[in-house]
């Protein structure tokens, strides 16, 4: 019997692909470096497929990245299991998975200027509430 994957196995497969893309790297390449092919990394990053522990230490030295990179902040989902604090937004890793997500914080911390930074906040959060306001009325 296959063992199903969960949200966990999503999250980390995100976290793979948002690493990957963020050091411009194909998932060709990736799999070309595991022995894989693209299409056994577009599984792990969709989650569809589990990827094993030592398969994850590969892939992070391959990324450049300390393995705890891939769990920082996922909760084991038992509800009430410990002194934890909440998690942070989920949305985060969805937002740098895409290449939209990417290019905006590259070209955000490009910016050394406080005032700017802050100016560019407060731009996005008018932009924000505008787009909430003209979808409720439509």
């Amino acid at each position: 019997m296959k063992k199903s994957t969960g949200s966990i196995d999503k999250e980390i497969g995100s976290r793979v692909r948002m690493r990957r893309i963020s050091v411009g790297m194909s998932q060709e390449k990736l799999g070309d470096m595991l022995g894989l092919t693209f299409q056994q990394v577009q599984k792990y990053e969709k989650g569809t497929n589990r990827i094993s522990v030592g398969r994850l230490v590969d892939i992070a030295k391959i990324l450049g990245v300390d393995i705890d990179f891939f769990f920082n902040g996922i909760r084991s989902g038992k509800a009430g299991s410990g002194f934890a604090e909440e998690a942070g937004s989920p949305y985060i890793s969805e937002v740098m998975s895409t290449p939209e997500g990417l290019q905006l914080i590259r070209t955000f911390t490009a910016i050394k200027n406080p005032k700017i930074r802050r100016s560019i906040v407060q731009l996005v959060s008018v932009l924000a509430s505008q787009d909430e306001t003209e979808e409720r009325s439509s």
